[in-house]
């Protein structure tokens, strides 16, 4: 599995994919990332800190993701982090975490010191499909809300189920509100949720300007980051 890249076509930055501890909530019908979760904290550290090497500082920039929230990374993890951040001159880091950590995101701020961008998996705005079909237990009612909290939201598109109404109100709510977005074309996995061809067809079509948007990235794989497998 790769575990580090670099993105260089739109906000450049290294990013990294590390080990962490199961996700807090592990119950959303459309992922098996949480696969990749561990429990052996010694070996999560040591694999991290293997990952963690590869870091230059060339962009100044550094996303962190785990197959959960950065809050459940490991301690030690989280500490080279940060010296890594002193050590090459990172100035923006991006952090990805559930819905029910909204409160403690100060505590990451504080403790890296630098900006962070606050990544969130929406999937939808769609109240009802993201929390019953999805289940995401991720509350919120609007995104106004979510603003109060988080910084940007990962969308999902080409889901059976999913209406080209929900993703047309869920792309015009993100252009109009959002500096910064991920839209992940849903690819099959394990699950049973399954991949809507047509639609998929129908939104790589009708949204391909956003390629051009520096604000939004479009993951068309899920490996477009260059990390996973």
């Amino acid at each position: 599995m790769d575990r580090y890249s670099e993105i260089t076509n739109k906000n450049q930055r290294e990013i990294v994919l590390l080990k962490g501890f199961p996700c807090v909530w592990g119950k959303c019908s459309f992922c098996d990332y949480i696969e990749d979760n561990g429990t052996q904290e010694d070996e999560m550290n040591r694999l991290n800190e293997q990952v963690l090497a590869n870091i230059t500082g060339k962009y100044k920039v550094l996303e962190v993701i785990n197959s959960g929230s950065c809050f459940e990374l490991p301690k030690a993890t989280l500490w080279r982090i940060r010296e890594i951040i002193k050590e090459k001159g990172i100035e923006k880091l991006f952090l990805e975490s559930h819905w029910c950590y909204k409160n403690r995101l100060q505590e990451m701020r504080d403790f890296f010191g630098i900006p962070i961008i606050f990544k969130i998996g929406v999937e939808t705005f769609d109240y009802t499909f993201r929390n019953e079909f999805l289940n995401k237990n991720a509350k919120f009612q609007d995104y106004k809300e979510l603003k109060q909290y988080f910084d940007s939201p990962c969308m999902m598109v080409g889901i059976k189920g999913q209406a080209k109404e929900m993703i047309e109100r869920d792309m015009a709510i993100v252009e109009a509100n959002f500096d910064h977005a991920t839209v992940n074309v849903y690819v099959n996995n394990t699950t049973a949720i399954k991949r809507d061809e047509e639609l998929v067809t129908w939104f790589v079509e009708k949204y391909a300007y956003l390629d051009k948007d520096p604000r939004f990235e479009v993951l068309y794989n899920n490996t477009d980051f260059g990390v996973g497998d």
